[in-house]
């Protein structure tokens, strides 16, 4: 008898009916024999309702209190859940994020686990009841409930594999696995049979919204085996491993693509190692993440320095620059909103020489303008105008190959 987790997404447990489905796809793991840990998000759009009667009242809700009204949705699930599979005559128990041990970093609304305290989890299993718990959520050392970040789910659910030393962890979403590019927006997507825990992860943190990116560097460290299938279909996910075993033709597997991003360019900085460090300093110590960077030398000793950023994130930075400008040293600010990251990624390009070339060339014929580029070993990135990025994906997804990947 071997440890799995399941999680299961708000889409998965949207309704009374689908609950009572995910209730029957947990027994079918419990009548294999296996003890089950199952996480859930808050039903369908409820964390979107939650954040909507906050705006009502707050242009810029306190994030601590944020937490507090977020954290609720979960527990809603988590108790319907446990109810609905006593009703179907297994034992189950459910625990709000803190009940389950899962302590995090002092940080509200993107708060990284540190670390969980298995017990009562594993005491409970013990006894064979099926153990639910809140995604999204833990409680911070000073004793205040937090919250993950959007798609935090994933992360606990893969969080507690590792330390439970599951078998296996299960993500069940309302796609049938992992696709070249969101299939929601981009027609032409094809479901992939496996792909690497290193391209994953990109696919994550560039704005693929099927796995949380957190989650996939848990998966990586501590080599948990993990597939992403359909709460609604039965039928074969993809499998997330460190080396891909098919379509190993593909250079490119996927387009990753986010919209609402913001840049900001500082002007008048003072061109020295010590000035950029502080700057990323700053803004890393009020937890603002930062993506793509560009610095310029102009004439004379000054530099101009651009980098991106999330929307939701604009506020906060430009309060952070206009307190901190005198001791940055920088003589003024300014930001572009409107734009969009539109990414390719594939372990193939590593020996493959001319993908960024393909890339910007087939985005030139389609007359999009290239803003900013960043790239690694697997991937190329551009920030480009939001309302170009579907047009952009569709054209990458094609030239790429992309669209004649049979379909699974």
């Amino acid at each position: 008898m071997g440890v799995v987790v399941l999680k299961f997404g708000g889409t998965s447990v949207g309704n009374v009916e689908r609950i009572k489905n995910t209730a029957n796809r947990i027994l079918d793991e419990k009548k294999m024999g296996n003890q089950v840990v199952v996480v859930v998000s808050a039903m369908g759009k409820t964390t979107d309702q939650l954040v909507t009667l906050a705006k009502e009242l707050s242009s810029y809700p306190n994030k601590r209190e944020m937490d507090m009204l977020l954290s609720t949705g979960e527990q809603v699930t988590i108790s319907l859940l446990s109810m609905a599979l006593a009703e179907k005559g297994h034992s189950a128990i459910s625990f709000t994020g803190w009940q389950a041990g899962i302590l995090t970093e002092s940080v509200h609304s993107n708060a990284r686990i540190i670390d969980i305290d298995q017990k009562r989890i594993i005491n409970q299993l013990a006894e064979g009841n099926i153990v639910i718990v809140a995604g999204f959520q833990g409680v911070s050392t000073d004793g205040e409930i937090t919250t993950l970040g959007r798609g935090g789910s994933d992360t606990t659910a893969v969080a507690l594999a590792a330390a439970l030393e599951a078998e296996k962890c299960v993500i069940y979403t309302d796609v049938t696995g992992v696709y070249t590019s969101d299939p929601r927006f981009i027609p032409q997507a094809r479901k992939l049979e496996a792909i690497s825990y290193d391209e994953m992860l990109e696919l994550s943190n560039l704005g693929a919204g099927v796995l949380h990116s957190r989650a996939v560097e848990f998966a990586k460290n501590y080599q948990i085996p993990l597939e992403v299938c359909s709460s609604l279909e039965r039928v074969a996910g993809t499998v997330i491993e460190e080396e891909v075993t098919v379509e190993k033709s593909l250079v490119v597997r996927g387009v990753a693509f986010e919209g609402d991003i913001t840049r900001i360019t500082i002007f008048g900085l003072k061109n020295s190692f010590q000035n950029l460090s502080s700057v990323f300093t700053t803004l890393a110590n009020n937890n603002i993440n930062v993506d793509i960077i560009i610095q310029n030398q102009t004439d004379g000793e000054d530099a101009y320095l651009s980098f991106s950023i999330k929307n939701d994130d604009l506020h906060d930075t430009s309060k952070i620059l206009e307190d901190y400008q005198e001791t940055l040293g920088f003589d003024h600010f300014e930001y572009e909103a409107g734009l969009a990251k539109v990414s390719i990624i594939g372990s193939g390009m590593i020996s493959n020489p001319g993908v960024a070339a393909k890339m910007f060339s087939t985005l030139a014929e389609q007359n999009i303008m290239i803003k900013m580029v960043s790239t690694s070993e697997i991937k190329v990135s551009t920030v480009i105008e939001e309302q170009q990025m579907i047009k952009a994906v569709e054209s990458l997804h094609t030239a790429f190959g992309l669209d004649l990947v049979a379909m699974k």
